[in-house]
């Protein structure tokens, strides 16, 4: 194996899509559902590939395409083994919520101090985890990968391939229940990180508002918090959302600094005290901190304001699980606005859960009289359904914007992946 290892430092790197062949590259052919990269093999190799792994032998020549037993081992593999020529901080991230904007704001901290790596989108699980080791070079002083897991013992494989000398977990909420079985499924697996970490000998960074965390930490980590609520070495406050979050944090000297951002939501006041506190680890000065926080602009469709010639939107639909939903929802609620409305979208993978939770989330809008508009089957046949005008799918909340213009709204796209609310807003 550690022959065809060889192979990579012969290579200008790794790809896996024969669509995006990278020249000089190291085919690798997966297999999915639907394709089978191995029978692509060959064309790759003349369209610039040097070399190319295999599993299925008759595709092999031996010379330039190699067989090995499975070709997604291999890539784990070879990944784990490039990591370990360096002696480099890992900072591992997961989460139910907010991993992603956490593993941005931590990029735009570190990045302005430090050669660092991170990974791409959120290129987040078995596959993406490893394409992101195996881009690390000799130059680079902190690589931040970011995991995610839809089933148990996720974090513990991709912990495997990464070995983490940080971690962090954003929260634990009721996401992919279907994977996981239920919250306690979900618990543990995201639990896995502070585990491997503590292998390591590595460093935590820690909410220590979040009850659930702080009581299952491991005994003998290494702590770093922040907090909102709690006295600790960096604390932060919400000084106004207007609609975008400006707050202000303080370090244990009582040092305060003021942070104007472009993100909406109080729920990501959390996000930015985490970058912070992995600036201060690694002794980043506050004067470029702050600079590089004040800058950051999302543009991801998460907690992203998008001003049209009609409306102010806020698109926070790349995903969507209960304690999301309830975070934006509620940041939203609270936000002054004269003519605010909500369009929600189901949340997915909530398994035997899911009646229920949409029940909760309608349950918040009624209360409130919260204007909003519900897209997906769920919340289409829930009882507790009281929108302006619901939806069973997104195709049909087009036609209904091309007939009804919204004018001068302040407007929540929120919703799963699945239900594409991001095609709604064209017609905003």
């Amino acid at each position: 194996m550690e022959k065809l290892f060889e192979l990579f430092y012969q290579t200008s790197g790794v790809f896996t899509d024969t669509r995006k062949v990278l020249k000089d590259g190291l085919f690798i052919a997966l297999k999915g559902a639907n394709f089978n990269g191995n029978a692509f093999a060959s064309e790759a190799i003349k369209q610039g590939a040097k070399y190319a792994i295999v599993d299925e032998k008759e595709f092999a020549n031996n010379q330039t395409i190699f067989f090995v037993d499975d070709t997604l081992t291999f890539l784990q593999k070879l990944a784990n083994f490039h990591r370990k020529k360096f002696s480099i901080t890992i900072i591992g991230i997961t989460g139910s919520n907010g991993k992603t904007t956490t593993k941005e704001l931590i990029y735009q901290v570190l990045s302005s101090h430090y050669l660092t790596l991170a990974t791409v989108g959120n290129l987040n699980n078995h596959i993406g985890v490893p394409l992101t080791l195996l881009s690390i070079n000799e130059h680079h002083e902190i690589a931040i990968v970011e995991m995610g897991a839809n089933r148990l013992h996720d974090i513990l494989e991709l912990c495997e391939i990464a070995e983490p000398t940080h971690g962090i977990i954003t929260n634990i909420g009721a996401a992919h229940l279907e994977g996981f079985g239920s919250f306690e499924g979900v618990l543990k697996t995201k639990l896995e990180l502070f585990e491997s970490v503590e292998i390591s000998n590595g460093v935590l960074v820690v909410n220590k508002d979040d009850q659930i965390l702080c009581s299952n930490l491991p005994k003998n980590s290494s702590l770093a918090y922040y907090s909102i609520n709690e006295s600790c070495e960096l604390q932060g406050q919400i000084e106004s959302l207007n609609p975008c979050l400006n707050f202000t944090w303080k370090d244990e000297n009582g040092m305060k600094y003021l942070v104007e951002t472009n993100l909406f939501g109080g729920y990501n006041l959390y996000n930015f005290l985490a970058a912070i506190r992995f600036g201060q680890l690694f002794n980043v000065p506050p004067e470029k901190i702050n600079t590089s926080l004040a800058l950051y602009t999302p543009s991801n469709n998460r907690s992203q304001i998008t001003r049209t010639e009609n409306n102010i939107l806020l698109v926070d639909c790349y995903n969507a699980n209960p304690s999301s939903m309830l975070s934006a929802l509620t940041s939203f609620i609270s936000t002054e606005s004269q003519d605010k409305i909500a369009i929600i979208g189901d949340m997915l993978e909530l398994g035997t859960e899911a009646k229920t939770k949409h029940a909760e989330i309608l349950e918040l809008l009624n209360k409130n009289s919260t204007s909003y508009i519900t897209v997906g089957t769920i919340f289409y046949h829930s009882t507790e359904n009281k929108a302006i005008i619901k939806f069973e799918a997104a195709n049909d909340l087009l036609v209904y914007l091309q007939s009804t213009q919204l004018k001068n709204k302040f407007i929540l796209l929120k919703g799963s992946r699945g239900i594409a609310l991001e095609k709604s807003i064209n017609y905003l």
